[in-house]
């Protein structure tokens, strides 16, 4: 197929000359014209011996310019698909007149008959369907920005009374350093404590903005890791303790010792466990503050997956909530956006997980992540 064509004895567009004689040639001549797919008939050496209307508007080439040229000028991956011992039926990329890169799906039969072997191929455009796709992934990813920056919002109050700690002893410390400093007895020695103390409260500050600027960032082509369990929640504890706080809630972690590694987009999981803490404090609002308590619990599975539960001890999901728990746009808050808890399931189907709720005993409500565990080589 890689040779030239030869010249053809075959009249351009006569179905009839290359399908070989049967009934009905010209209605089959105007159904293959009629038909919504480009169709080609080709020979063994690849030389195109036919194209309908449909192959026209789909490549800008007339059926007059494209016989007895090659197929490859339509399709350059048309050798290694019949190279494959069954028919073709599969995605590829043809070629516009113009250069342009077509996605189709193309089927490939050969043609029975007494002649030389022939081949027909049907290219369905893909091109709508493509660009649908594609406007469907931004949407989908500037939805999850929105629903990150929402979740990062809500909890901006948890950060704020963190930060405020640090902030607070940095301001003191300094302030009792300027009095050390301005009395003619003082000593050095505590002068040099009060600024190590600072130093101390402002890297403790700066942590908690760079953990907050990690999970805030639309980073979502980052690439996925290898992550130990216990060590992304202990990066977590700080911003969680702090919501908790904000919350005037206790907050929990049980954690195995012998948890898989879990290959995930860190920032993504992190979204994830954030949104589903927040969800768990908001439900406790009407409980009195000692009794409000989130248990963030994580098991290795029977099947060696990684299962992360956050559990409240609120009033639990009641049952019209809970037909459209995961459904978009169908927030409980009043002023919600709905994106919190389908963009979590999202994350968890596309790392190879799942989400799910379950109710809590004696009362609450338990939503589980499990995550696969990571194959990790030796």
């Amino acid at each position: 197929m890689r040779g030239g064509c030869g010249v053809s004895v075959v009249p351009p567009g006569d179905p009839g000359a290359i399908l070989g004689p049967m009934p009905g040639i010209n209605d089959l001549h105007r159904v293959l014209d009629a038909a919504l797919d480009a169709v080609v008939v080709f020979d063994h050496a690849g030389c195109i011996l036919f194209a309908n209307k449909a192959t026209e508007r789909l490549f800008g080439w007339s059926a007059a310019d494209l016989h007895g040229t090659g197929i490859l000028r339509l399709l350059p991956e048309v050798e290694s698909l019949l190279q494959q011992r069954t028919d073709v039926n599969q995605e590829a990329q043809a070629l516009h007149r113009d250069g342009t890169v077509i996605p189709v799906r193309v089927a490939i039969g050969r043609v029975a008959g007494s002649g030389a072997p022939r081949h027909v191929a049907f290219l369905h455009d893909l091109s709508e369907r493509k660009e649908e796709e594609e406007r469907t992934r931004l949407m989908n990813e500037r939805l999850m920005n929105v629903a990150r920056l929402a979740t990062m919002g809500e909890m901006a109050g948890g950060i704020a009374h963190e930060l405020n700690q640090p902030l607070t002893a940095i301001a003191n410390y300094a302030l009792a350093a300027e009095r050390l400093l301005d009395s003619p007895d003082s000593d050095l020695e505590d002068v040099h404590v009060a600024l190590r103390e600072i130093v101390a409260e402002a890297m403790r500050a700066g942590e908690i903005i760079r953990r907050l600027r990690s999970l805030a960032r639309s980073d979502d082509n980052a690439p996925c890791e290898v992550t130990s369990v216990g060590e992304f929640i202990e990066e977590l504890r700080a911003i969680c303790l702090a919501d908790a706080r904000a919350h005037r809630a206790r907050l929990s972690f049980e954690l195995q010792p012998d948890l898989p590694p879990l290959l995930v987009h860190r920032m993504q999981i992190a979204q994830v466990l954030l949104n589903l803490l927040r969800n768990a404090l908001e439900a406790l609002a009407d409980e009195p503050p000692e009794a409000r308590l989130v248990t963030v619990t994580c098991r290795r599975t029977p099947e060696g997956d990684c299962e992360i539960a956050v559990r409240d001890n609120g009033p639990g999901v009641s049952e019209t909530i809970l037909e459209r728990l995961f459904e978009p746009f169908r927030s409980t808050k009043p002023n919600g956006v709905g994106l919190g808890l389908p963009m979590c399931r999202t994350i968890a189907e596309a790392h190879g997980g799942s989400l799910r709720h379950e109710p809590a005993s004696p009362r609450g409500a338990r939503f589980v992540l499990t995550l696969p565990a990571a194959e990790v080589t030796s």
